[in-house]
């Protein structure tokens, strides 16, 4: 069984929205177990727990929160050599479009690959013109269905890759799925 977490910031909650998508879109694959925690109360061991990681942060001024950065410095740094290999993904909220939400994810990715996870972004899309290419990047809370679907679409795939390179769950590959998934009009 796939190990998933989905560990977050959120300080207004709209992270916290986009945390409980990405885990139904994570649960949506058969054989996945889900933990949604806050990087508050989130430990070293959770990390080392999982098979694939969702990490959230809010946007703040184009990089991850300060509480996301002290949790990996200090939470995670006496375990640097554990979870090299895993699989990991990024997501973010701003309060506006242009808010360099993908910047946060990108923040976000640069220390997940310190640490050694293998980290993707998604060429397919949720929805016209919607693709989460850096991560899930929502401005404000995820209200709408497509941003709804962005980090459904995030957790699917996270759940899907981590099945594949952690189980040998080839079945599960996105390029021999390529019947399910969305194209642009």
């Amino acid at each position: 069984m796939s190990r998933i977490l989905v560990l977050y910031d959120s300080q207004t909650g709209n992270v916290a929205q986009m945390a409980q998508l990405i885990a139904e879109g994570a649960a949506s694959v058969s054989g996945t177990e889900i933990r949604i925690l806050t990087v508050t109360d989130a430990t070293a061991a959770d990390v080392v727990w999982c098979d694939g990681l969702a990490v959230g942060s809010p946007t703040h001024m184009g990089l991850l929160s300060w509480k996301m950065k002290r949790f990996w410095d200090e939470a995670m740094g006496p375990h640097w050599m554990q979870v090299d290999g895993k699989i990991a993904c990024a997501f973010s909220s701003a309060g506006g479009w242009g808010g360099g939400m993908e910047l946060a994810c990108q923040s976000l990715l640069t220390v997940l690959m310190n640490f050694g996870f293998l980290t993707f972004g998604v060429t397919d899309y949720a929805a016209k013109m919607s693709t989460p290419h850096y991560g899930a990047v929502v401005a404000k809370a995820p209200r709408n269905v497509v941003d709804q679907a962005v980090c459904r679409l995030l957790g699917r795939r996270l759940a899907e890759w981590t099945a594949v390179f952690a189980y040998g769950r080839k079945e599960l590959h996105p390029i021999l799925r390529v019947g399910e998934r969305m194209h642009p009009e």
